[in-house]
């Protein structure tokens, strides 16, 4: 039943906005540090830390400064931290090795971060693309990206960033299957308390662009990802694959890119009431970046608004890359 609104002037609707005091007592969500997933890229060497020219602000950094980075997170309040590898196109193959590897970068940092910042959770990205010669989530065999061999290798992954000690395993591939697959393996092999974070509606998105620079994947990426990514067009499908995938195992779910998909945020929330979460992406962030560098947009202002929108179409968190930023705001 739709409320009843009085006529005016028994409703003044701007009574309730006539100070901050008010505002506050009538507000209908709120953002905190709580809500807040720092995605961060590793990359080889010591002491290193070099910037990320399409994503200012943003660095590379190599495991001994990500572990501190972590912990200046940890100290600010962020609850979660999730690891992107740097790989160079000299270190990427055709059969991914690396991927698995229990001494890959990401498995480095991982435990680097569990060393120093016991208390932070890390989340990990389970896909091939960060060491595919071909720059895909997936094997490529005769220009086709191929779905069950390409899972086989990701639960290889997952259970060798599960023994690294991640705290949440972060499927980005969109292949099918991949969820109960992992679950079983996880489960097999004692890693009961193990979380999955599944990009269940991951879309074939132009907004990954300086992602991909971030991780060095441009210049290998051959052709594009719409066989395994979602269509832009498609929101009922994002349901399925929703449930699917918790049906299959997963813990909480998370819609790709962020702003350009609120809509089917809110459904996901209304229609399964899960844990559910969205990736504030690199192309969003650096919009929003290069328009306050500019000075066409107050860079704080609209940084805090859009994430703001995420918890108003009912997400329970944001990976962002405004989470240091943000944190300090939030903290006063």
């Amino acid at each position: 039943m739709k409320p009843t609104v009085a006529p005016f002037p028994a409703a003044r609707l701007r009574r309730t906005r006539q100070s901050p005091a008010i505002r506050a007592l009538v507000r209908e969500n709120s953002l905190s540090v709580d809500d807040l997933i720092w995605p961060v890229f590793v990359r080889d060497g010591r002491g290193e830390e070099e910037p990320v020219p399409s994503m200012p602000g943003v660095m590379r950094r190599s495991v001994d400064l990500i572990a501190k980075a972590a912990r200046e997170a940890a100290d600010l309040g962020i609850p979660a931290i999730c690891i992107f590898p740097y790989t160079p196109m000299e270190q990427r193959t055709e059969d991914c090795a690396m991927a698995w590897d229990p001494d890959n970068l990401s498995n480095q940092a991982i435990r680097a971060i569990k060393d120093a910042v016991p208390e932070i959770a890390v989340m990990t990205d389970v896909a091939l693309d960060p060491y595919n010669i071909n720059g895909h989530d997936g094997f490529v065999v005769d220009g086709e990206i191929v779905n069950d061999r390409t899972v086989e290798a990701l639960v290889k992954m997952t259970l060798a960033q599960a023994e690294a000690g991640a705290d949440i395993i972060g499927p980005s591939d969109m292949m099918d299957g991949r969820i109960g697959a992992m679950r079983r393996a996880l489960e097999a092999e004692g890693h009961h308390k193990v979380m999955i974070l599944s990009y269940s509606a991951k879309y074939a998105s132009s907004f990954y662009g300086p992602f991909r620079d971030a991780v060095g994947a441009s210049a290998a990426l051959k052709g594009d990802k719409k066989t395994y990514q979602m269509d832009p067009a498609n929101s009922d499908e994002a349901l399925r694959l929703i449930e699917r995938d918790l049906m299959e195992g997963a813990d909480m779910v998370m819609v790709k890119p962020g702003m350009p998909y609120l809509d089917v945020c809110r459904r996901v929330k209304d229609t399964f009431g899960v844990p559910t979460y969205a990736y504030q992406v690199s192309g969003e962030y650096a919009m929003l970046q290069a328009a306050a560098q500019n000075g066409w947009l107050d860079g704080e202002k609209v940084m805090l608004e859009s994430l703001l929108s995420f918890k108003r179409a009912g997400c329970d968190g944001i990976l962002t890359y405004f989470a240091p930023a943000a944190a300090k705001l939030l903290n006063g």
